[in-house]
């Protein structure tokens, strides 16, 4: 401790002049404490110095000990090296006799084989001289034996002399057992009894010698028996297309006739496995010589039927050769059998025939591979080499003619079918499709049939293409058995001319026609599916149906529209009859007029069958076209209209809403119950355009330019004008308030929107406004302060609560919610509706 602890200690400990009456025993307590430690201290030191002492102690008998173990391992070293000297020198007179008895017993053994060697040369030239086969095959074993035991002799003059006279000895018996099999076939094996066993003998010597000798014979023999065949077929009689059935009856009349025969050879050289490879090769150049030296197209029927039964050969051939290969070629195919009839099972096994046999041909006509290699696959049935497609591939790319009369027969088929239809469905039929439809699709399915039992590969491609050209085909029928022309809003946004008057009969119709291109949608989309399944690997990614689908997509779109036209010319006359109401006249609001009265009438008649024809998809995008047309088209029309009293403005007004009801009830008289909000709201959003100009035209005149303002922002000067038109002003009146509003309008400025409603040709109507928003207003002047921008603001509220107390008892809704609905309004202008008749 430094001094100033110290001091802090024993302030601590005696804090008061009566706690130093304990400084004596405190002293005496440490003083004691010190002897203590003192002493063990002390005790310490002495226990360390007898440790250190018996440490050194151990240590040297440590070492003392290693010495010792290190000299007895030295000792044992010694005497080990001392042993092997010794064992060497007993072993060495041993070890010498070793090797001598091995080289002995060496050269005895190679002298007996050399002796049995010569012996067995010697005996084979004698058998093979006097054509003894079956002794000679197994002498020829035993020498094959004997000499590769002399390998590694081949360099002693003897076993050279031996080995040469081996292999003229194999000559020999080469040529004579060739010379032998000359004769098969002449006639001689019915004279010479005897000749069908020597054969079968010399069969053995053959597999004793080469396997190249027992391929050379085979290749020989085919070559012979095809002699005949060559030049019957090349001649010009037999060498036509016609004739190629009697081709297959001859190679299997051969067969059966030498098949007793043909035993003498062994099983293993599968004799007429080989032969019929070898036919089916020359079969095939001999076709190709004759579909390409043709002069003209072939005959459609003889074509097919020779490819018909060249299939028909090739499926036999497979099944006899097959090692038990067809079996599980149709448990691949199993579950592909199982959607199909009994006819298509064979079908399915032509798509491998293609697969497997394509790959072969393409190392065939490599021809660069030796003898040995194209035969190492033929050994064996079913190992490598398939008959089915051997042939018939060659008639691919002459099956054009074929394509060509399928294509003709379908569209035929389809002109007939199109011209018998009734565009009328059955009755009792659930579907509402055309049965044309259902022809047709039959109609394909069986010509994909027909051809997928003959070929898989270009020509079922070139088909598909027909399909693709049927179906595109008929969808141009059914385009063009829509009503004609078209006028409207709809019409005048999608360009065409012309109105559309349809009866109840062409509504089904048109609905009839919805459904077919719905359906021919559908399967066409099945119908890729499935060829892309059958055809061959290298055509499948090529199979689509998109350009077909979208031809049946634009019929679909189509025939709604034309149904939205037709009811546009029906309202044609309710539209003209609302013009021509007396509305400056009217001393009373009554209920709805009778121009809603006929367009109650008209949707009531038509939108239930519209709505049990039409799937609901397909009438959900017929009612948002049928309100993107009535509601813009009743809200031009109002400028139609000469002169609007206060008493006819809420007279239309009543009518507006008994129209917005209409249109909000036709999903209930279309019997579907679940339809898009999106429906209603759009509904209520073109009304509310109706109902706002209506309360401008109800607005009192002096105030008439503030409600326009607040009520239809986006509104021009000369639509304004014509609500003062139609409210009986004079030209006179009208300048001074035309002026004011022009005055009001300087200092705004309304954001660029183009109009979404066109007006249909020939109206003199001045262009309608886009659905009224609630626009951002900006004061452009530069000196304007709070203070006139509040009085603005103050303005612009009593307007809208004045507009909000017109029309009186026909107005119940209220100017809030209108102000709801045009907001909302906001975040769809540019929705999918507004497009169509954006210009």
């Amino acid at each position: 401790m430094d001094k100033s602890s110290a001091l802090e200690y024993i302030n601590q400990m005696f804090p008061t002049e009566a706690s130093l009456s304990g400084v004596e025993p405190l002293m005496q307590k440490i003083q004691s404490e010190i002897r203590r430690v003192d002493a063990a201290i002390l005790a310490a030191v002495r226990q360390q110095s007898n440790s250190g002492t018996k440490a050194k102690e151990d240590l040297a008998a440590a070492t003392r000990a290693v010495q010792e173990l290190m000299h007895k391992i030295l000792e044992i070293k010694t005497k080990a090296e001392q042993s092997e000297t010794m064992v060497q020198e007993i072993c060495r007179d041993i070890k010498k006799l070793d090797f001598a008895k091995k080289h002995i017993t060496t050269t005895i053994t190679a002298l007996h084989r050399l002796t049995m060697l010569v012996s067995a040369v010697d005996q084979l030239q004698v058998m093979a001289s006097k054509r003894q086969y079956r002794e000679a095959a197994a002498q020829l074993e035993a020498v094959n034996q004997l000499c590769s035991h002399f390998e590694a002799y081949r360099d002693i003059p003897k076993i050279t002399e031996l080995r040469e006279k081996f292999k003229n000895i194999k000559k020999i018996l080469k040529s004579h057992v060739f010379s032998d099999f000359s004769s098969l076939g002449t006639g001689k094996e019915t004279e010479e009894t005897n000749l069908l066993q020597q054969l079968s003998d010399a069969c053995l010597v053959v597999d004793a010698l080469e396997p190249s000798v027992r391929e050379e014979l085979v290749k020989n023999f085919c070559s012979k028996e095809l002699t005949s065949y060559r030049q019957i077929f090349e001649g010009a009689e037999l060498a036509k297309l016609d004739k190629t059935e009697r081709r297959y009856a001859w190679i299997k009349r051969r067969l059966r006739t030498n098949e007793e025969i043909w035993k003498i050879f062994p099983p293993s050289w599968h004799v007429d496995y080989l032969l019929c490879i070898q036919f089916c090769k020359l079969t095939r150049t001999q076709i190709v010589d004759i579909l390409d030296n043709l002069k003209e197209k072939p005959d459609v029927g003889t074509l097919l039927l020779a490819l018909q039964r060249t299939l028909e050969f090739e499926e036999e051939l497979a099944e006899k050769f097959s090692g038990g290969t067809t079996g599980s070629q149709n448990r691949e195919f199993e579950g592909d059998a199982e959607e199909t009839d009994e006819g298509e099972k064979h079908n399915l096994l032509v798509s491998d025939i293609r697969k497997k046999y394509e790959k072969k041909l393409a190392l065939h006509r490599g021809g660069t591979e030796p003898e040995k290699d194209k035969y190492k696959d033929l050994s064996v049935p079913g190992a490598g080499f398939n008959f089915r497609g051997i042939i018939s591939s060659c008639f691919e790319p002459h099956l054009a003619v074929y394509v060509e009369l399928e294509e003709k027969t379908l569209m035929e088929h389809l002109e007939k079918l199109v011209q018998e239809e009734t565009w009328e469905t059955e009755e009792g039929s659930q579907t509402n499709i055309l049965s044309s439809s259902m022809q047709v699709f039959l109609l394909i399915r069986r010509s994909l049939k027909r051809c997928s039992a003959l070929t898989k590969s270009q020509t079922l491609f070139n088909l598909f293409e027909v399909f693709q050209r049927i179906l595109k085909a008929y969808a141009t029928k059914l385009y063009a058995r829509l009503p004609k022309g078209g006028t409207g809003i709809v019409a005048a946004a999608t360009g065409t001319d012309g109105q559309i008057k349809t009866s109840d009969r062409d509504e089904r119709m048109i609905c009839y026609i919805v459904n077919t291109a719905e359906y021919c949608h559908k399967t066409s989309g099945e119908l890729a599916e499935n060829v892309s399944k059958i055809i061959d690997p290298q055509f499948a990614d090529k199979v689509d149906m998109s350009a077909v689908q979208d031809e049946f997509s634009a019929v679909i779109t189509k025939a709604l529209l034309t149904l939205v036209h037709g009811l546009e010319t029906k309202f044609d006359a309710e539209m003209v009859a609302m013009t021509r109401v007396p509305w400056a006249s009217l001393e009373s609001v009554g209920d709805q007029s009778e121009y809603v009265n006929g367009i109650n009438s008209i949707l009531s008649t038509s939108i239930p069958m519209l709505g049990s024809l039409l799937s609901p998809t397909y009438f959900q995008f017929f009612l948002d076209k049928l309100a993107a047309s009535l509601g813009p088209r009743f809200y031009l029309n109002i400028y139609k209209c000469k002169h609007i009293s206060e008493t006819g403005a809420q007279q239309m007004l009543l009518d507006t809403q008994a129209v917005k009801k209409i249109l909000l009830d036709i999903p209930s008289l279309g019997k579907r119950t679940t339809v898009a909000s999106s429906y209603s709201k759009f509904v209520g959003r073109e009304m509310s355009k109706a109902e706002a100009l209506l309360k401008v035209i109800l607005s009192p005149v002096d105030s008439v330019a503030n409600t326009y303002g607040a009520l239809l922002p986006e509104g021009t000067p000369l639509e304004f004008q014509r609500i003062l038109d139609l409210k009986g002003l004079k030209k006179a009146d009208q300048q001074a308030i035309l002026e004011d509003f022009n005055k009001q309008n300087s200092g705004i400025r309304h954001p660029s929107v183009p109009p979404s409603v066109a007006v249909p040709s020939g109206s003199t109507a001045p262009t309608a406004p886009t659905v009224p928003t609630v626009p951002t207003v900006t004061v452009s002047s530069a000196t304007s302060t709070a203070t006139p921008q509040a009085g603005a603001i103050a303005s612009r509220e009593d307007v809208l609560t004045r507009a909000a107390a017109l029309g009186r008892g026909a107005a119940t809704t209220g100017f809030k919610r209108f102000l709801a609905l045009t907001e909302a309004a906001k975040d769809r202008k540019d929705g999918p509706f507004r497009k169509l008749f954006n210009p």
